[in-house]
């Protein structure tokens, strides 16, 4: 076996004592597994439910916590009108190619059959260009070998109803971010008009995947965490770099084009400064999801950021980077997105609700300045469109001067706005004089992006050893589900009461603990062990006698005693160290 099969091997096994570790102790497995279950959905166990709750708390910190000074947490509704996601471009544009064999009818995600069948990636083709690859390919079936139909693009929203009325279309959400978008201007209101904003959100969104695989990396239903960070694109701020700076490992849309695979590494500052990021608030915080990262165990040289091609980005963003992590089995997953969304999501909300989403900045002085400005003879108006006039005039208000101004050279008879035939004669241009107090913008977003799942699955991976044919989940103790195991060395009095008493202790002041009398030392400590429990106390013989116990580390196995009354104080600054 070559060396490169030989690593292959190592890493699907790995993989799959995870997998069996995670059904086995209480972390996750597939739902509905009595009716045979169902792709794309995974439930959480005890243990899973405690480490994906650590992981929200320690984003929570990262991104909202120590950014109390321009971040704040808000929650809204799952299910969605359809016209938000009309307005936000999800209805047209949220899509995977699908293909259906012509034979056994079986539907398949085009592109992952292509790169699967051909080893090319093809991310961001058009159903054409797919059909045409598999055409010329003869890309078939993989179940029964026979041809495969034209590809087609198939809309990821779950769809349902609002009430008993099926006109009242609506889905479930596939991200958190419109919700912000739609509260913006009361959340900025709240916040007294401050910018920059981040508005965050953890919660439930559902994707109606074509055929999802590699287990817990991709879901139908998952927890994200998200923050849509509003700023003023012309007076943007400086973000705080003294709270997190320092390098970012990158690979660049050109050096994708180029063929490059390796990231180089830069600066916060210097990749905005050379144009690898467009913009100061998306490096930083690609700067905090790496901070975060490394929190969850994984080092640094184990991520780097991979810029999107253009035909690789989601519709509402003008640059992408994924956070990429390297797992066993499936390679380098994304683990957070970040995107630059411009003032996409609000212009369309503007369009489709009629409401006026802009911000209004007031100068320290007011100034002076020329403007051209639209006058108009209302009377003339008045009596030629009658009930439709103040349409008419609010048109003429809103239009850009420069095509009234052309009409007009052109010695037309009429300027055409929407369907209204205006006289010329009844339209003017003037440059005036008007004194600002300020100016109104639509205020652009950046936007860092988590699915909660998705790291457990990493942190998992990350954590998993083989140390003496024992496994030792050496998850960082600060998120470990468990962070205490209390033993007696024996289950005999008064070693038991003693024990038991220090464990009901230790869970009265907030530590996560287990209890174990069952079996020899050496298995309980085996057992604590492959679930990350990080300390486990020992009560012995020399308990009653001094009031010591035993602290045993899991990773070093190193072992000290303490004094019974200093154990939780003790476990507390450990696991936070």
């Amino acid at each position: 076996m070559c060396r490169v099969d030989e690593v292959m091997s190592r890493e699907h096994d790995k993989y799959d004592k995870v997998v069996e570790l995670a059904k086995r102790r209480g972390f996750f497995w597939p739902s509905f597994e009595i009716y045979g279950g169902v792709a794309g959905f995974y439930d959480l166990g005890p243990l899973g439910t405690l480490l994906k709750s650590n992981i929200i708390r320690l984003w929570r910190e990262f991104f909202i916590t120590r950014h109390m000074d321009m971040v704040v947490e808000i929650e809204t509704p799952v299910i969605t009108p359809e016209v938000v996601f009309e307005a936000s471009g999800h209805l047209h544009h949220f899509t995977d190619p699908i293909v259906e064999c012509t034979s056994c009818r079986r539907k398949f995600r085009a592109d992952q059959l292509i790169e699967e069948a051909l080893n090319v990636k093809v991310e961001g083709r058009s159903a054409e260009e797919l059909t045409r690859m598999i055409r010329e390919n003869n890309v078939r079936c993989p179940f029964c070998g026979s041809d495969l139909g034209e590809v087609r693009v198939f809309n990821l929203l779950f769809q349902t109803f609002i009430g008993p009325y099926t006109q009242n279309k609506a889905y479930l959400r596939p991200e958190a971010a419109q919700g912000m978008f739609t509260s913006f201007k009361r959340v900025h209101k709240v916040m007294r008009e401050k910018l920059p904003l981040g508005i965050a959100q953890i919660g439930r969104v559902a994707r109606n995947e074509i055929s999802p695989r590699q287990g817990m990396v991709r879901l139908r239903e998952f927890t994200i965490m998200e923050v849509e960070f509003f700023f003023d694109p012309e007076e943007p701020g400086e973000p705080p770099l003294s709270r997190f700076g320092g390098n970012l490992r990158i690979l660049t849309a050109d050096a994708k084009v180029r063929g490059e695979e390796g990231p180089e590494t830069y600066g916060v500052e210097e990749a905005v400064q050379e144009g690898i990021i467009k913009n100061k608030w998306l490096a930083y915080w690609m700067a905090v999801a790496r901070d975060f990262i490394k929190a969850l165990g994984v080092p640094e040289n184990h991520m780097y950021f991979e810029e999107k091609l253009p035909h690789e980005r989601a519709h509402y963003a003008t640059q992408t980077f994924d956070q990429l992590v390297r797992i066993s089995r499936w390679g380098w997953i994304e683990v957070s997105g970040h995107a630059y969304r411009g003032d996409y999501d609000l212009q369309g909300h503007m369009r489709y609700s009629g409401q006026d989403l802009t911000v209004f900045k007031k100068f320290e002085k007011p100034v002076t300045r020329k403007v051209e400005k639209v006058f108009v003879n209302k009377v003339v108006i008045g009596k030629l469109f009658k009930e439709k006039s103040a349409e008419v005039l609010k048109l003429l208000e809103s239009v850009d001067t420069d095509l009234i101004k052309e009409a007009l050279s052109k010695g037309e008879s009429y300027i055409e706005i929407k369907g209204f035939k205006v006289p010329a004669s009844a339209v003017e241009v003037r440059v005036i004089e008007e004194k600002v107090v300020g100016r109104k913008f639509i205020p652009h977003v950046v936007e860092p992006s988590f699915g909660a799942e998705r790291l457990v699955l990493m942190v998992l991976d990350h954590a998993y050893t083989e140390e003496e044919e024992r496994v030792v989940l050496k998850v960082p103790h600060h998120i470990a589900p468990i962070k205490l195991a209390v033993f007696p060395l024996v289950a005999k009095e008064p070693l038991v009461s003693i024990a038991k008493e220090l464990f009901s202790k230790a869970l009265a002041e907030g530590i996560p603990a287990i209890y174990d009398d069952s079996g020899s030392i050496g298995r309980r400590y085996a057992r604590a062990d492959e679930v990350g429990v990080p300390y486990a106390v020992t009560v012995d013989y020399q308990t009653p006698e001094d009031k010591t116990v035993t602290i045993r580390e899991r990773d070093t196995r190193a072992q000290v005693r303490v004094g019974l009354s200093e154990v939780v104080s003790r476990i507390k600054e450990l696991v936070h160290a």
